[in-house]
């Protein structure tokens, strides 16, 4: 048999296979396959028929791919035919439906080995929360209050101006204030009415120390020779007054706050509008506006000034400074009460708005925690001391109180060291 015989017979086989093929897909394959498998398994062209071998390779191949479909059709049609019968879904379809939704309703199992861990409570991460929101409101709630009781202060009339004062600080690190009461009206000079220096520690539970000095002792005033202490403000106003003291008692102050009756008044009523409870220590009428009775009671800010100013006894000075300790120390000690404490900004406000002063925010600020915590222990010392003094007289400044200076000054250090 020559060549061309071969190659006819070989397209004459490729022809009935070709029609074999379509038959069998006539009634199985579906209308979208029908297209592409025929273009698959389409008859070789002139071109192609020249290479038998090749030719030959992929007739079995197409063989093969039919076999398999054939297979793969009558798998089909067996299941269908058993669902007919039963009216069940095989075991096998049955359990790859199961896993599917199984995989749908637990996630998790598409990646074993990486649980997501559930984040544990941490009641301390919440309590400390809660803490920092507290102390971040009552901040904000303190500025507002003192910022309003300060704007208040500043509107109304005021009769001193703020003076010159070099503070220096103490050396144990301590910032005292000086404090001075004082009756002056229109800008007249006038010796100071009352003379105290409140000291506060850089510890946090250090207790509030108040030193009053009785106006009449005799100290060496700079630059101004022997006098009463109360007239070194007369002669050279609060940073004279701060000279003397470190001169005579070797106490520094950082800062000064002058007082004068009309703040007072203002300040205690701002900060008790319902008084201050205190005990009277005895019937008082003489040279004060307003009588009072001994005994337990509740002052206004009018009536208290009253008594803390009174000194027409047989006391004299030294009752009347005793009188302001008690008025400080009852004032320190009720604005320990709940209701207190939250106008304690307010009044800080108008304290500082009325009275002429060099005290900044940041040290109300710092200390006022500590002087609320520490107030029911306010710890009082009056200058002179028991022992260190006499009663002197003089033509220029009269009758005054004759001091042991050493003595008074030992005393100061051992007072604001304990």
């Amino acid at each position: 048999m020559n060549r061309m015989e071969k190659n006819r017979e070989l397209r004459k086989q490729l022809s009935q296979e070709e029609n074999n093929y379509d038959s069998i897909f006539s009634r199985r394959v579906r209308p979208n396959h029908a297209t592409s498998n025929r273009q698959k398994y389409s008859r070789p062209t002139h071109n192609q028929s020249n290479n038998s071998n090749e030719a030959t390779l992929n007739t079995e191949d197409n063989l093969l791919a039919e076999n398999n479909f054939i297979d793969f059709q009558n798998y089909e049609d067996n299941l269908d035919q058993q669902v007919q019968s039963t009216g069940e879904q095989p075991e096998e379809i049955r359990n790859n439906s199961h896993k599917s939704e199984n995989i749908h309703k637990n996630p998790q199992l598409k990646k074993k080995g990486k649980k997501k861990k559930k984040k544990k409570f941490h009641p301390f991460r919440w309590l400390l929360l809660i803490i920092i929101l507290i102390i971040a409101g009552t901040a904000f709630y303190s500025i507002h209050a003192y910022q309003k009781g300060y704007q208040e202060a500043s509107k109304d009339t005021h009769t001193q101006s703020k003076e010159t004062f070099h503070g220096v600080t103490a050396s144990d690190g301590s910032e005292n204030i000086l404090l001075i009461g004082n009756d002056s009206r229109d800008g007249e000079a006038s010796r100071s009415d009352t003379i105290m220096v409140l000291h506060i520690g850089n510890q946090s539970n250090s207790k509030p120390k108040l030193i009053s000095f009785m106006r009449d002792t005799y100290v060496d005033i700079p630059g101004v020779s022997y006098n009463k202490i109360n007239a070194s403000y007369a002669y050279g106003g609060a940073e004279l007054l701060r000279k003397t003291l470190k001169k005579n008692f070797n106490i520094d102050c950082k800062y000064y706050a002058l007082v004068d009756f009309k703040t007072f008044e203002k300040v205690i009523d701002a900060l008790f509008p319902n008084g201050v409870s205190i005990n009277a220590e005895k019937d008082m009428s003489a040279y004060i506006d307003v009588p009072i009775k001994k005994g337990q009671q509740k002052m206004s800010g009018f009536t208290l000034l009253q008594y803390a100013r009174f000194r027409m006894d047989e006391e004299g000075d030294f009752g009347r400074v005793r009188r302001q300790q008690q008025v400080m120390n009852e004032v320190f000690k009720q604005a320990k009460s709940l209701t207190t404490i939250s106008k304690l900004p307010y009044a800080a406000g108008k304290v500082m708005g009325y009275s002429p002063n060099n005290i900044p925010m940041s040290y109300v600020y710092k200390h006022a925690f500590t002087i609320a915590k520490n107030a029911s222990g306010v710890e009082r010392l009056s200058v002179p001391v028991d022992n260190t003094w006499q009663y002197g007289e003089s033509y220029e400044v009269g009758s005054y109180l004759d001091i042991d200076e050493q003595a008074n000054k030992k005393a100061i250090e051992d007072f604001l060291k304990n």
